[in-house]
């Protein structure tokens, strides 16, 4: 048998995932009883390098997997933009081709964290947009109703103990897909197997390495059980392993698939691979194509557990959407962690009923749906509709259109602070300090610097940093317009941009929650700690800082700021005046620079600022004693103070 392409279930464990060639293993002799010898759970361990030797005719085949997919799309005839999920996924070979051929929407599975790996690896290298995971495939991870598709490809189905637990594997399906989603399974054809395997076969897999395979049917004539004795011509034997995989008929498939709830259950013939080894293809030589539908109504949305309860929605980026300010482009697992940990907290509030929102093309109909029977929506999509950051005030904008109340600034401020250029000349205008700067328009091709080296060159409409690396500081003219070249490369020849003045003091935030006058917390000040970074390199947190830790950037930390009091007093009370100045709501962070006579100067305003568990507003809230449960809560408790949500 070879097992193929993918395998689906549980954590990956570390003990295997040590080179293969260096792990010390027990080989056996004549073996009499083939299944005595395999595990329950054998696919724990045999999904590596070696699988990928082994079975490389075909899955490490192109062309193979392209005329997979082929006849793949020709059955279901998806749309490019239908969110599919590629379940026991392996090394991603058919998700990465589907991503090849412009899919947006699909992601991969799979418990083998060495496939996975690899997967993410070639993902990365080809530039295409798709997430990997590592998880069970009995306990997917997305919510319900989340997939119009799901593969399981590449014979990666039967491969545990018993028949329930493929039934488990397939109720799990049936919840993560949309009403009338499909699934589609391509497995081994039982009946052929049973009557066609080979006892006994060796191969060559290439000038160094061969195998021997032994096969025999279980004891209630089920599955088949194989052995593979992997052996180098120099090393000899690296591996003698033991697995086994369900033979499925038409007949016991299809009772499956009722089993799980499952409508319309069509075979579409067979998969045989044309394999260029032209050896032993085992359980890869002739499988199933199955779909079936999922006819359910859509999971309800619970109700308010007690009427003192607030029902809220929490709106969030979207997940499937390519995002620009991600090093990516993507959500990555670190974005599934944050989102995990702000569920978490919301969770342990009682007095709140929390729904989520995050699918950005169906937004209006769900919001819609749900206007007059929500009493806030909580706004934390700082990613902007769509995932694009000039489109942040629209979902206040949209919220406001609809009359249903929501956390923190309007439209309006989004607009105002989007623009580091405007937000400036507001601060001069109140007589706040600003760094020396210069606007360069997109149709400008010369300048006069006003001010003397060094300068930071920035993009004038930007969001987390984009466009701000240390190839934007600036010491000499030849640097500068380097630095201005980069930015309109990245961000657009249309865009304007900022050059500023260096300042060479500390690095300052400071962050409120609350609405003046009336109550409101200015949380404790920070500044950010280069004393790790290398000294060539310029003192900045931009983008590396933020969003690439493995950089030399990743080194910085935040600590509370040693500044005089009269200068936390000037930073406090300017902070206040800009927050009611420029109508910022709820919650705002302001980044400040000092001199190099220790004065400071404003850089930017942060309207709705990063809520993450590890951002700075939440370093500031750990120092004012705030857990990161306190610091969401006093957010919720600030916008429902200022919309006079006063409880039943």
């Amino acid at each position: 048998m070879k097992p193929n392409g993918r395998q689906p279930q549980e954590p990956a464990n570390p003990t295997t995932r040590t080179k293969d060639l260096r792990v010390t293993r027990r080989f056996l002799g004549p073996v009499q009883d083939l299944e005595a010898h395999v595990r329950p759970d054998w696919w724990r361990t045999i999904f590596n390098s070696l699988y990928l030797k082994t079975d490389a005719d075909v899955v490490e085949d192109q062309a193979i997997t392209s005329t997979e997919i082929d006849q793949i799309l020709q059955i279901l005839q998806p749309n490019t933009d239908a969110r599919i999920l590629d379940l026991a996924c392996g090394q991603g070979r058919h998700a990465l081709e589907m991503a090849r051929r412009g899919f947006t929407g699909i992601e991969g599975m799979d418990r083998s964290h060495y496939l996975i790996q690899r997967a993410r690896s070639i993902a990365k290298k080809e530039n295409l947009r798709i997430k990997f995971r590592e998880g069970d495939a009995r306990k997917i991870v997305w919510p319900a109703d989340t997939m119009d598709l799901l593969l399981i490809l590449g014979n990666s189905f039967g491969y545990f103990e018993t028949a329930h637990e493929d039934l488990k594997l397939l109720q799990e399906v049936f919840r993560v897909l949309k009403p009338w989603g499909k699934v589609l399974v391509d497995v081994t054809n039982g009946q052929f197997l049973r009557d066609n395997y080979q006892p006994r076969s060796w191969e060559w897999i290439d000038k160094n390495y061969f195998v021997c395979r032994e096969r025999s049917l279980s004891r209630d004539n089920d599955r088949l059980i194989s052995r593979e004795v992997i052996t180098h011509v120099e090393r000899g034997v690296i591996e003698d392993r033991f697995y086994a995989e369900r033979l499925y008929t038409e007949e016991s498939l299809t009772a499956l698939f009722n089993a799980a709830g499952f409508s319309d259950i069509v075979f579409h013939g067979e998969i045989i691979p044309n394999s260029q080894r032209n050896q032993d293809l085992g359980m890869m030589a002739s499988r199933y194509i199955v779909t079936a539908v999922v006819r359910k109504e859509w999971t309800p949305i619970s109700k308010k557990p007690h009427p003192s309860t607030r029902s809220i929605i929490t709106l969030l980026g979207d997940p499937r959407k390519p995002d620009i300010i991600k090093p990516e482009a993507v959500f990555d697992d670190d974005d599934i962690y944050t989102v995990d940990q702000l569920k978490a907290v919301l969770k342990r509030l009682p007095q709140y009923h929390v729904q989520y929102l995050h699918n950005h093309d169906d937004l209006i109909q769900d919001l819609l749906q749900r206007k007059g029977k929500v009493d806030l929506v909580f706004n934390l999509c700082d990613e902007g509709f769509g995932n694009d950051a000039r489109h942040e005030l629209h979902i206040p904008a949209l919220l406001e259109m609809l009359s249903i109340p929501y956390s923190g600034s309007g439209p309006q401020c989004l607009a105002y602070c989007y623009d580091k250029s405007l937000v400036r000349g507001i601060a001069q205008e109140m007589d706040i300090a600003v760094p020396g700067a210069f606007f360069i328009k997109p149709e400008d091709t010369s300048f006069e610097l006003p001010f003397s080296f060094p300068v930071l060159v920035k993009p004038n409409f930007g969001d987390s940093s984009l466009g701000i690396t240390q190839h934007s500081f600036a010491k000499t003219l030849e640097e500068l317009v380097n630095a201005i070249s980069t930015i309109r490369n990245q961000v657009g020849y249309d865009k304007p941009v900022l050059v500023e003045k260096f300042l060479p003091g500390k690095d300052i935030s400071l962050g409120i929650i609350g609405n003046p006058p009336n109550a409101c917390t200015i949380l404790p000040i920070i500044e950010e700690d280069y004393s790790k970074l290398p000294k060539e390199l310029p003192r900045i947190c931009g983008y590396e800082a933020k969003w690439l830790p493995e950089s030399p950037y990743g080194s910085i930390t935040s600590i509370p700021a040693e500044i005089p009091e009269s200068t936390r007093k000037l930073l406090e009370e300017s902070s206040l005046k800009l927050f009611e100045r420029l109508e910022c709501r709820d919650y705002a962070r302001f980044d400040w620079r000092l001199d190099e006579l220790g004065e400071p100067k404003l850089l930017e305003v942060n309207p709705n600022p990063g809520w993450c568990w590890d951002g700075h507003l939440a370093k500031m809230a750990g120092l004012a004693g705030f857990t990161y449960q306190e610091m969401i809560a006093s957010i919720l408790a600030a916008a429902e103070q200022r919309l006079n949500l006063n409880r039943g």
